[in-house]
């Protein structure tokens, strides 16, 4: 009796463990989840973007407060990084290049996430620097997750790259009807 009842255990745990995972690939996998990733995350670095353009003095201050990289490089990232991110932001809003600009932003995010990180362990209370100055918010627990979850999102999207609503479809489209011989 007993053996029957592991036998059904194993045969259950087993059964939901299977339904669980085509669950999540089905969930992953959707088109509107992916679409939806792809213009919260490209918006996000767009956003982030902009006030440390139209500021980079201000976002080169934030930079040097990690004590984290030499001041020889702090202008050279305060100018370059956010052009950076606005460049894959809008790649990825418009769909073209989704798995080149979401590596690109899983390796920044990996950065900012080690860079929180450190931070947070060396007790450090500095502003994030995450936006520019808007809402200069403090380095800490929530700007972590945030990063992180941001990072899980774009190794998404590096792994399931969706041309769901995008300007890549539709370039395809279009390349594909005009290199259709006419008829005669």
């Amino acid at each position: 009796m007993a053996e029957a009842e592991s036998s059904h255990r194993n045969w259950t745990e087993g059964k939901f463990v299977s339904s669980m995972k085509d669950f999540l690939r089905a969930t992953i996998c959707n088109r509107f989840f992916l679409l939806a990733i792809r213009l919260v995350v490209g918006f996000l670095f767009v956003f982030a973007s902009i006030g440390k353009i139209a500021q980079p003095a201000e976002f080169a201050k934030a930079i040097l407060n990690y004590h984290l990289l030499p001041i020889s490089l702090v202008n050279v990232f305060a100018i370059g990084l956010p052009w950076v991110e606005l460049v894959a932001g809008l790649l990825l809003l418009s769909g073209l290049f989704v798995r080149g600009s979401s590596l690109l932003l899983a390796f920044l995010l990996s950065l900012f996430t080690l860079a929180i990180s450190i931070s947070i362990a060396r007790g450090l209370d500095i502003s994030c620097g995450c936006f520019g100055t808007i809402g200069a918010r403090r380095i800490g627990w929530s700007a972590l997750a945030e990063d992180v979850l941001m990072l899980a999102g774009s190794l998404v999207l590096c792994y399931f790259p969706s041309a769901f609503v995008s300007l890549e479809t539709y370039l395809r489209r279009t390349q594909s009807v005009t290199d259709t011989p006419p008829d005669r």
